[in-house]
C-alpha cells in the first residue's frame, strides 16, 4: 500500500511541470511579387512531369532511368531506411520491456563406482540398526537423481511523466521526415543534372556541326585561293592565311569532341552505368521544344521545394531534442516487476511447484554529473539556434534562385533573339563575299573577316540556345519541379 501511495505523490508532483516547448516559428518576409519579368502566359507551377515539355521521347527515358539507377538516390534511400529504423528504436521506449527466463539442473552421482561407495557407507553406518526396510530407504533415495526446473517473466517500464521519451521519438520521427524530403531534394537534383547534362551534349553536338561547317567553307575558300596562287592573281602570302585558316578550324574539333566524351561520361555516372554502356541519339537542341515559362507566387513557394520541408523538420526535431534534453535533467520513475515458477522433479516423482512475484518502483534524480546534462541541454539550444538561421537562409535562398532564373530566362531570350538576326546578316554578308571575292572583286582579307564573323555569330548562338534551355531547366529547380508538399505527405 504504501507503494502505491509514493507512486500517486509522484504523479502528481510531476504532471504540475510542462516542458513542452511551443514548435519554433522563424519570421519569415516573403516577398509580394517576383521582382523579374514574368511573362502573361506563364503558367503555376511546373508539371510533375516537367522534363516532358522538352519534347523528348530520349530525355524522358533518361530521366527515368536515373529515378531508379542514380547512385545518389539509392543512398538517399538508403539514409531513409536508417532514419525509420532509428525512429523505431526510439519508439520502443515507449512500451514496458519484457523478457523471459528459463532453466533448468540436474544433481546426481558422477558414476556407478561412486553409487557404489555411497551405498556401502550408508550400510556400513547403519549396520547396528536391525531395521533393514529403513536401510533399503536410504540407499534407494541416495541412488536417485534430483531435476529442477524454472520460469521466470520479467517485467520494466520508465514512466514518461517529463515526455523524454515522447520527446525523443518526435524528434526521430521528424528526422525521417527530413531525411524522406532530402531524398526528393537529391532526386530533384538528380533529374535536373541529367536534363542539364542531356542538353549540353546536344549543344556540344551542334557546336561540332558548325565547326564542320566552317571547315568546309574554309576549305572551299582555300580552294579557290590555290586555283589564283596558281594563276599568280594572289600573292603566296594569301595562300599562306588562308591555310592557316583551315589549321585552326580544323583545331577548334578536337577540344569540342573531348567535351563531348567528358559529357557523355558525366551522363552515364548520373544513370549509374558504365560510359560504354550509354548511347545518345539526339544530334542538336532544334530538336527540342523550347518549354513554357513558370512562376507561381512567392507565398507558396515555401511548400513547393523539398529543401524547405527538409529544414523546417529538422528544426522541429531540433525542438523536440531541446525537450528531451531538459527532461534529462529532471527524476526518472521506473516501475518493475517479475513472476517466477519452480518445481522439482525427483527421479519420476513431480514435487510440488513454487511461485513467486515482485513489484518495484524507483524515482532517480540527478545530483552530480560534472554538468553533463546541463551541457547537453545547452548544446540542443544551440544547435536549434543554428538550425532557426540554416531554415531561413534556405528560404532566402530559394527566392533569390528563383528571381536569378527568371531573370536569366527573360534575358537569354532577348539575346537569343537578337543573336538570330545577327547570325542571319552574317551568313548573308559571308556569301556576298564570297561569290565577290572569286569573282574578282573583293580581296581575301574581306573575305576571312566575313568567314570570322559568321563563325563567331554561329558560335555564340548555340552557346544562348543552350544556356535559354538550362535556365529554363534551372527554373524548374528552383520552383521544386513541380514537387509539393501536401502530395509528398500523402504519399508517405
Amino acid at each position: 500500500m504504501r507503494f502505491h501511495y509514493i507512486l500517486l505523490t509522484a504523479t502528481l508532483l510531476l504532471a504540475g511541470c510542462d516542458l513542452l516547448a511551443d514548435p519554433t516559428e522563424p519570421a519569415i518576409k516573403t516577398p509580394v511579387a517576383w521582382v523579374a519579368p514574368v511573362p502573361a502566359t506563364a503558367e503555376i507551377w511546373p508539371a510533375a512531369d516537367w522534363w516532358r515539355r522538352f519534347g523528348s521521347t530520349e530525355l524522358d527515358s533518361l530521366i527515368l532511368a536515373a529515378k531508379t539507377d542514380n547512385l545518389d538516390i539509392g543512398m538517399a534511400a538508403a539514409r531513409v531506411e536508417q532514419a525509420e529504423a532509428q525512429m523505431r528504436s526510439t519508439s520502443s521506449s515507449l512500451w514496458p520491456q519484457l523478457s523471459l527466463g528459463a532453466d533448468a539442473s540436474r544433481r546426481g552421482p558422477l558414476d556407478e563406482s561412486a553409487a557404489a561407495k555411497e551405498r556401502s557407507s550408508s550400510s556400513s553406518g547403519n549396520s547396528n540398526n536391525n531395521n533393514n526396510s529403513g536401510s533399503s530407504s536410504s540407499s534407494s533415495s541416495s541412488s536417485m537423481d534430483t531435476e529442477s526446473y524454472g520460469l521466470s517473466l520479467s517485467a520494466s517500464y520508465e514512466v514518461d511523466f517529463w515526455g523524454r521519451n515522447r520527446a525523443n521519438r518526435t524528434a526521430a520521427l521528424e528526422s525521417l521526415r527530413a531525411s524522406e524530403y532530402d531524398q526528393q531534394t537529391v532526386a530533384l537534383t538528380a533529374t535536373t543534372a541529367v536534363a542539364t547534362t542531356y542538353l549540353q551534349i546536344l549543344s556540344l553536338r551542334d557546336q561540332i556541326a558548325i565547326a564542320d561547317n566552317n571547315l568546309a567553307n574554309a576549305r572551299d575558300v582555300l580552294r579557290v585561293v590555290e586555283a589564283k596562287a596558281r594563276l599568280g592573281a594572289v600573292s603566296p602570302a594569301d595562300l599562306a592565311q588562308q591555310t592557316g585558316v583551315v589549321a585552326a578550324q580544323e583545331a577548334v574539333l578536337a577540344p569540342l569532341i573531348q567535351q563531348e566524351r567528358e559529357s557523355l561520361n558525366a551522363l552515364a555516372v548520373l544513370l549509374g552505368r558504365n560510359p560504354e554502356d550509354l548511347k545518345i541519339k539526339g544530334r542538336s537542341l532544334a530538336e527540342l521544344s523550347v518549354p513554357p515559362i513558370t512562376s507561381g507566387m512567392p507565398s507558396a513557394l515555401l511548400e513547393r521545394r523539398p529543401d524547405i520541408a527538409q529544414a523546417e523538420a529538422n528544426l522541429a526535431a531540433a525542438d523536440a531534442n531541446v525537450v528531451a534534453a531538459r527532461a534529462a535533467m529532471l527524476p526518472s520513475v521506473d516501475l518493475s516487476g517479475a513472476l517466477s515458477l519452480e518445481t522439482a522433479v525427483l527421479s519420476t516423482l513431480f514435487g510440488p511447484a513454487g511461485a513467486a512475484y515482485s513489484v518495484a518502483g524507483s524515482i532517480m534524480q540527478p545530483i552530480f554529473d560534472g554538468g553533463k546534462l546541463a551541457a547537453d541541454a545547452d548544446l540542443t539550444e544551440a544547435q536549434r539556434k543554428e538550425l532557426i538561421l540554416s531554415y531561413r537562409s534556405v528560404i532566402i535562398t530559394a527566392f533569390s534562385e528563383v528571381e536569378n532564373a527568371l531573370g536569366a530566362v527573360h534575358a537569354l531570350d532577348e539575346q537569343y533573339r537578337l543573336q538570330q538576326v545577327q547570325v542571319e546578316q552574317a551568313d548573308i554578308a559571308f556569301r556576298i563575299v564570297s561569290a565577290r571575292y572569286k569573282g574578282g572583286t573583293d580581296d581575301l582579307i574581306t573575305l576571312l573577316d566575313a568567314q570570322r564573323t559568321l563563325f563567331d555569330a554561329q558560335d555564340a548562338l548555340s552557346q544562348i540556345k543552350l544556356q535559354q534551355l538550362q535556365a529554363i531547366v534551372t527554373l524548374y529547380k528552383a520552383l521544386g519541379g513541380g514537387w509539393q508538399q501536401d502530395q509528398a505527405a500523402k504519399a508517405s
